[in-house]
Parts: structure tokens; C-alpha cells; sequence
């Protein structure tokens, strides 16, 4: 059986002052799988996530998200959408001056007036217990570490049981310990969870560890689709520099735009 789309971006453009961001962006998520977007710092894949959370409109080109073309909706149903769609800040994005549990129960506060205070206590609990941090729910962000701080804007993301989660860059500035604990924490949502993942990030031993599919954005276009064991073996010039991180290739010596020309995108590789 065929897993539908989940989250589909076709064709999009955006650009920033006169300068192209996103030039022709083609990409489909399907519905429970973890997908990763790989690329250099700066190239729009922090773009890209807030084009699928409707805080970026494209200038051309249609966003989909659970069938729904974002383009189409008004605020009411564009605010009633993202409430589907939890999203982890690369920082986590803490308020300063309440404690772990009171960040989390934040979204309840606003979204779900008619919990009572135990309620709102029970959820917020079964999410930071998910994340194993229950022992700080009572701790200022001040008070934990910077890998802890993304566990508890994880439990935030999650908190009124999202179907996308979306993460930006959820291993930057962390130490390679905390780094796979983060990667472990990701598969084991998903595991729990059962929503879909967006993850982008340019750390390619997390891309392989949390993904069922690598997408390589490039240039403001994907230029390959395909598992994780597939993008290890690309034959695509610009994708195996990469993700083997080599100093010498197409990327670094101005050498994509004819690569790029001869580029069929590769879709394939479901775990």
C-alpha cells in the first residue's frame, strides 16, 4: 500500500531583496517517515521548513500540507493547520523566566482552555517523560544544558500531539555525545509518536542515523532523493562532496551550474 504525501512543495521560488533563495524547489514527504534535508549552511533549508509552517509564502510555486494548499487558506485555517505541526528551534527556543514544564504546557494554555490544571499537568508530564526530562520539569532553562533545552522544546513540539514535526538543525552546538542522544531521541518519537519529520540539518552522521530518506538541497533545488545507503553511494558529483565532505569538487570550484543541467532527480528508498 503506497503511503500518501504528506507535505508536498512544487515548484517553489522565493527570494530575499532581489537575491533567489529557492529556485524551482520540488519535494514530497510521505506520510510517517523521517525526512532529512541536507545542505550548506545558508543555502534555504531553514527556508524550506518555514514555507511547510506557512510563516514564509513562496513567490511562486504551491505548498501543501495534509492536502490542504496553504496558498488557499485563510488565517483562521492557517492558524487551525499549524496547530498539527509541532516545531523544534534550533536554540529550543525557551521562555528565560518560567520552568522546563511551564514552557511546555505553554501551547495547552493557548490552545486547550478547557483543560483543567491536573490535565494540563498529565500532558505535560507524558511528553517530558518521552524526552526524559521529567526530573527537570521544575528547572529554569538557566539551570540545564543546551542539549536538555532542545529535549524540552521537543517535549513542547510534541505537546498537543502533533501528525508533522519539524526540526531545524537539532544536533547544532552540541557536543558528539549529546549529539546522538539528540539522534536517538529523534527515532524514538517518531517510534512513539507515529508523526511525520522534517528534519534539516548539515551534520551527515545524523542524517544517516534519523532518516528514511536524505533529500540534498542545492542551489535552491533538490537535486537527489533516496535512503540514506543511497545517498552514501551517489554517483551525483555535487551530493557525493558532500556528504564525504571532501574540499575539492564542484561545489568548491564553481564547477555545479553544468552538473546541476545534467541532474535527474532520484527518488526512491523507503526503510
Amino acid at each position: 500500500m503506497e503511503k500518501r504525501a504528506v507535505i508536498e512543495l512544487r515548484n517553489v521560488y522565493k527570494a530575499f531583496d532581489g537575491v533567489p533563495v529557492l529556485e524551482g524547489l520540488n519535494l514530497t514527504v510521505l506520510e510517517g517517515e523521517t525526512l532529512v534535508i541536507i545542505g550548506r549552511s545558508g543555502t534555504g533549508k531553514s527556508v524550506t521548513l518555514k514555507h511547510i509552517v506557512g510563516l514564509l509564502t513562496p513567490d511562486h510555486g504551491k505548498v501543501l500540507v495534509l492536502g490542504r494548499d496553504l496558498s488557499t487558506l485563510g488565517l483562521k485555517e492557517l492558524l487551525s493547520l499549524r496547530l498539527r505541526i509541532g516545531y523544534l528551534f534550533q536554540g529550543g527556543a525557551l521562555l528565560n523566566w518560567l520552568t522546563i514544564a511551564e514552557n511546555v504546557a505553554l501551547p495547552l494554555r493557548e490552545h486547550r482552555p478547557e483543560l483543567s490544571e491536573p490535565e494540563i499537568r498529565d500532558i505535560v508530564d507524558s511528553k517530558l517523560r518521552i524526552v526524559d526530562m521529567l526530573h527537570a520539569r521544575d528547572k529554569l532553562p538557566e539551570e540545564v544544558s543546551g542539549g536538555m533545552k532542545k529535549r524540552a522544546g521537543l517535549a513542547r513540539a510534541i505537546v498537543l500531539d502533533p501528525s508533522i514535526i519539524l526540526y531545524d538543525e537539532p544536533t547544532s552546538g552540541l557536543d558528539p555525545v549529546m549529539a546522538n542522544a539528540i539522534n536517538e531521541l529523534v527515532v524514538h518519537t517518531k517510534e512513539v509518536t507515529g508523526a511525520t519529520q522534517v528534519v534539516v540539518t548539515h551534520d551527515m552522521q545524523s542524517a544517516y542515523c534519523i532518516a528514511d530518506r536524505i533529500a540534498m538541497l542545492y542551489e535552491g533545488r533538490i537535486i537527489e532523493v533516496g535512503s540514506p545507503e543511497q545517498i552514501k553511494e551517489s554517483t551525483n558529483p555535487i551530493v557525493r562532496q558532500f556528504v564525504r565532505g571532501e574540499t575539492k569538487g564542484p561545489i568548491t570550484d564553481g564547477e555545479s551550474k553544468p552538473a546541476l543541467s545534467e541532474i535527474n532527480v532520484r527518488e526512491g528508498g523507503s526503510r
